[in-house]
Formats: C-alpha cells, structure tokens, sequence
C-alpha cells in the first residue's frame, strides 16, 4: 500500500479511538448520569446541546478552513491544529468533577470542534492521494482501518477501568490520537503556500464556498444528493452520540457492559466495511447506500421494542454492519462529483452539509428525552430521518461511471 494511502487510513485508526470512547461509549455516560445527573432526562439535554453547539460551529467555520486550505496552501497545518486542540481537551477531561455541568460543556465543544474541524482537512485529502476509480475503495479502507483502531482504544479502556481510575481513561485517548497521527502529518502531500494571506484566504474560501453550493444546488442531482445527506446524516450522527446513553440509562448496561458491546458493534463494521470496499465500486456508491439505509431503519424502529440487554447487542450488530459502508460510500458518492483541483471547496460544501446534520437530530433526539421523561419515543424520530433521506437518495443519479451489476 503506498505510503500516503496508508497514512492517511492511520489518522482514521488515531481519531477513532476518540469516535469509539469520548463520542460513542464511555464518556457519554459519564456526562450524562455523573457530571450532570440524567433522572429526568437532564443529562441527554446537555449532552444534545454540546454536540450541536459544536457542530454548528464546525459547519459554519467549514467555508472559512476551505478555503484557508485551498487557497492560503495550509491544509495539512489546519490538520494538525485542530487535531491538536481536541487532543488538548480530550486530556482535560481528567479535571471534571461532578456538577461541572458547564466546564464539562465547553470542553466537549472544543475537543468535538477540533475532532470534527480536523475531518475537513482529511478528507479533502481523498482525491489527491488515490485515483477516482479507487475513491470507493480506499475511503472504505479508511473507515476500517478505523474500526480496527476504535476495537483496540476499547480494549484499553477497559484493562484502564479494571485498573485504575477513569481519569486515566481519557489520558490514553490523548495519547492514542497524538501518536497514531503522527504519520499523516510525516507522508501526506505536503502544503504548498498560496499566494493569499490567510484572512484573505479564509474570505475567499467563505464566498467559495457559498458560490459553490449555490452552483451545486442549481444542479438537481446534487442538490437532492445534499438534502438526503443532509437527513440520513443526522440520523447516523444522532444514533452515535446517543446510542450508549440509551443503553445505560434505559436498559441498564454497565460501563463493562458498553465497552463489549461497542468492540461487537466495530467488529462487526470492521467486517461490513472491509466486506463492502470493492462491492461501492461494482455495484456503484448509490446502491449501496439505499441498501444500508433501509438496515438503519429496520434498526432503528425495532430498538424503540428492545427490552433486553441481550437483544439490543444483537441489533446493535446488525447496526453496525451497515456503519461504516453508509459512510465510505456516501464519501465515494460525493467524490464523483467533483472536478480535478476542487477537492478543499466541495469537501468544505460537503463538511457545511454534514455538520449542519449533526446540529437537529441529538437537539431533538436530547428534547424529546427531557420532555417525555422516556428515550423510547426519541428513537422513532431518528428513524424517520434515515425514512426521509432514503426516499430522497433514491432519486440521485450515481456519478459513477465504471460500475456493473
């Protein structure tokens, strides 16, 4: 595997051990019941509005780091200072404490802003490193790369949790991003300086950037394809953020009990994805994505009935083998679209569309908990997210031009 290729599904295998223990798992849980206290469903509230707040940061500043990368050349440098600050933060978790509901909020914001932040940069990296026939299959390389990284980071946690306190927990993360990073920022191309200063730069990105998805949004196909993106994200992104308060809070797991199910879940999106990587560029991204969006809503409608620990792991599964192929071969759906030279502005439309995504459906999905006092009722909003953007999709025409059946 060449040795950007390879680097680049590295940084996947670094980020996701904070995707798999801060966003997904064990953090989660424990903001919600212990820093905050989730009786009533206040917990979910908080946790909602953090990650909307800094989605909604992340999808308004996507323009702006755009075009800095494009335009001011300093794409691998926006890399690394993000990254940087959610590492940062990630380790200063170790200082909160119970009742630090606000301190608690604003660190999830800048470790969720840089994390997300740093995504942009990354996957403008796609079509730069690796040829348009490959996109499918190297961006699915990517995401199970990944899980392979999020299986080892829960392995940790849980030997740390055995063993020590969970402060460590969040110390290890840190230290897994930092070093599993280090080879994207050593073999992916390097920057070349543009002629703009940054603030310049940045200006330009932002009109670019909304030049651009007003171009895009001329043309029908894709601006179906941003709307069903838009939608079906949401409910992705809701399902990840909220799927372990779920299962502590309404079904009663215990932290041990997460982390296994969690390591169930990645391998067996590990399995999906690997399974899947040649089938986005046979079958075409299109297809694909309608199949596992219709394994989402079955997953989805079906969890509002689970009453069982032992069912609910078995779903999850089954959630999970469709995890990581919705993502790459969204991802690859997205890169035929996009001409040669333009990859920073349209990934910076893409990462505007789906950041926004993740603004509405953990507000709702945290509102509908607090208001009904119940997370059951929350779970069927998600589905008719992943109900709305398969309807939509289904009309987009696939890019892709070298696909058989």
């Amino acid at each position: 595997m060449d040795k950007k290729v390879f680097s680049w599904c590295l940084f996947d295998f670094a980020n996701s051990s904070y995707s798999a223990v801060i966003a997904a798992t064990i953090f989660p849980v424990y903001y919600a019941n212990h820093v905050v206290g989730n009786l009533s469903g206040e917990g979910d509230l908080w946790w909602g509005r953090a990650i909307a707040v800094s989605m909604a940061i992340v999808a308004l500043t996507s323009p702006f780091l755009g075009g800095m990368a494009d335009y001011g050349g300093i794409r691998k440098r926006m890399m690394f200072l993000f990254t940087s600050i959610s590492i940062v933060s990630v380790a200063c978790f170790a200082l909160l404490e119970k009742g630090m509901v606000i301190p608690g909020f604003v660190m999830i914001i800048l470790a969720n802003t840089g994390m997300e932040g740093g995504l942009v940069s990354y996957n403008a990296f796609l079509p730069e490193i690796t040829e348009k026939d490959h996109h499918g299959r190297v961006s699915a390389w990517g995401f199970g790369v990944g899980y392979g990284g999020s299986i080892l980071s829960l392995v940790l946690a849980i030997i740390l949790l055995k063993n020590a306190s969970i402060e460590i927990v969040w110390i290890m993360v840190a230290l897994f991003f930092s070093v599993f990073s280090l080879p994207a920022f050593l073999y992916l191309p390097e920057d070349r300086l543009g002629k703009k200063n940054i603030l310049d730069a940045a200006k330009t990105g932002f009109i670019s950037t909304f030049r651009h998805l007003k171009s895009i949004c001329a043309d029908k196909n894709k601006r179906r394809f941003l709307i069903a993106y838009l939608i079906y994200e949401d409910g992705v992104n809701t399902v990840i953020v909220f799927s372990s308060i779920f299962a502590a809070t309404t079904l009663g797991f215990e932290p041990d009990e997460l982390i296994y199910m969690y390591l169930i879940v990645q391998a067996t999106a590990l399995a999906g994805a690997f399974i899947m990587a040649s089938r986005i560029d046979i079958w075409g991204p299109k297809k694909v994505v309608i199949k596992t969006l219709c394994l989402w809503i079955i997953v989805t409608i079906t969890a509002y009935f689970i009453q069982t620990k032992f069912y609910f792991v078995v779903l999850a599964s089954m959630a999970g083998l469709g995890l990581g192929t919705l993502q790459a071969a969204t991802r690859a759906l997205y890169a035929g679209f996009i001409p040669k030279g333009e990859e920073a502005r349209y990934f910076g439309v893409f990462n505007l569309v789906g950041k926004s995504s993740a603004i509405l459906g953990p507000l709702v999905f945290g509102w509908l908990s607090f208001l009904l006092k119940s997370q059951r009722p929350a779970i069927i909003s998600v589905a008719l997210f992943f109900i709305t953007g398969l309807a939509i999709i289904s009309t987009v025409k696939d890019n892709k031009v070298s696909q058989r059946s």
